[in-house]
């Protein structure tokens, strides 16, 4: 199920499972996923996309090695807050997967975060090949610690 409000997301969350970020791209999807108390998110894979369906598998797979309860997807709003192509192609890749899993889907304002993975990455002095390799999955734990940060502020408000 697609859960538009992160709230509503939280709520049905089950306790003391990781749930994954993703940072949907057009050649590739970047994977993170976050310890069991949903604190931190880390970096974990970036798959090669290919076919729907193929991406789709690895992803399930991953999801059950890791009993994943939830996946937040970075949606790539324009500066302005619009929806894009980009924003359609998102929307749609939940849309097919929802079909495949039972776990609830939301969406993270992804803006600026593979901007903040690339600085993050050239702080740390990594070379222009690795940070190419990398990059997907640094922006989806940046998606994906946004989320949990907010998450995390849910229960105070």
């Amino acid at each position: 199920m697609i859960i538009e409000d992160i709230r509503d997301f939280a709520a049905i969350l089950p306790p003391f499972r990781a749930i994954f970020g993703l940072d949907f791209g057009e050649k590739t999807i970047g994977v993170a996923a976050s310890d069991l108390r949903r604190t931190v998110a880390t970096p974990i894979e970036v798959i090669r996309r290919t076919k729907f369906t193929e991406d789709a598998a690895k992803l399930l797979a991953m999801i059950q090695t890791r009993n994943i309860a939830g996946l937040i997807l970075g949606l790539p709003l324009n500066m302005d807050g619009s929806e894009g192509p980009r924003v359609q192609s998102t929307r749609a890749f939940a849309r097919n997967l929802v079909k495949l899993t039972d776990l609830p889907i939301t969406y993270w304002d992804e803006r600026l975060s593979t901007v903040a993975a690339e600085r993050a990455l050239l702080e740390a002095d990594t070379s222009r090949k690795r940070r190419k390799e990398v990059i997907d999955q640094v922006a989806a734990g940046y998606i994906l610690q946004g989320a949990l940060d907010r998450m995390a502020h849910l229960g105070g408000e």
